[in-house]
């Protein structure tokens, strides 16, 4: 005995039945890049060399606790402040939303905690009115658009003993004479590694910077570098896969 074409409830049944394991697919997804980790790739030179143009960053979400920006498919609904807070430590790599256009987001480190005093007087960090100590490692070769310029490869120690590695073009660059920035009560201040290609919280959000960091903007913790490819490499360029793939710098703690 023929049998009819299928009824349209009979369709939508179906296509529901084949679309359920999806949604829930997607669901656990989304839950576990808003609760747990995200990826990231990092897009500029602004924290070299701790991070590289091309790393794949896993960023701990819940280091922070959450806030309206936490989500990665856009904000949730507006709310101040963070669910189970937990504040940064000084010298943590963070992924934040930039204050001025929460569309964007940005990778730097903490280096001013609210209330603390911060300057840059002759190219080097001063905390609470007191100098950052650096030691010099050497050259280190850098970047500046088609050219080569020689660099300066230092270790900084922070206030709190965390050591991580900086770059200093020169100490005489066009942030390296700043006024004193005061943190705000639930603001951060935050700075590149590679202090002379870094816009960050010494430029402020009217001049196109990042200004102070809200504690709300605050999205996760760079923990663990996952993979880094040379992104001046295409994919087609097969022949140069085995330069491009920087091996020494998967499955890496961030520092």
């Amino acid at each position: 005995m023929e049998t009819g074409s299928p009824s349209l409830r009979q369709r939508l049944t179906g296509w529901g039945k084949e679309l359920k394991p999806i949604a829930i697919s997607i669901a656990l997804v989304l839950v576990v890049r808003t609760v747990v980790a995200e990826p990231y790739t990092v897009p500029t030179p602004s924290m070299v060399p701790t991070l590289l143009v091309g790393d794949e960053l896993i960023a701990s979400k819940f280091a922070y606790g959450y806030s309206m920006y936490s989500t990665p498919i856009g904000q949730l609904p507006s709310f101040s402040g963070r669910v189970f807070d937990r504040a940064p430590e000084r010298g943590d790599v963070v992924v934040f939303r930039l204050p001025r256009d929460p569309s964007t987001t940005y990778v730097k480190r903490v280096i001013g905690l609210p209330g603390d005093r911060i300057q840059m007087r002759r190219g080097r960090l001063y905390i609470n009115d007191t100098l950052v100590e650096r030691r010099a490692v050497g050259p280190f070769p850098d970047d500046v658009g088609s050219r080569s310029v020689s660099a300066t490869l230092y270790i900084e120690s922070l206030p709190n003993g965390r050591e991580h590695e900086i770059v200093e073009l020169s100490d005489n660059d066009r942030y390296d004479d700043t006024a004193v920035y005061v943190v705000p009560a639930r603001h951060y201040f935050m700075m590149g590694d590679n202090r002379d290609n870094s816009l960050d919280s010494r430029i402020g959000e009217a001049a196109g910077g990042v200004g102070f960091v809200p504690e709300e903007n605050l999205v996760a913790r760079a923990d663990l570098l996952l993979m880094s490819r040379d992104p001046a490499v295409g994919w087609f360029d097969i022949g140069k896969w085995l330069h491009a793939f920087r091996l020494d710098r998967s499955f890496g703690w961030v520092n």
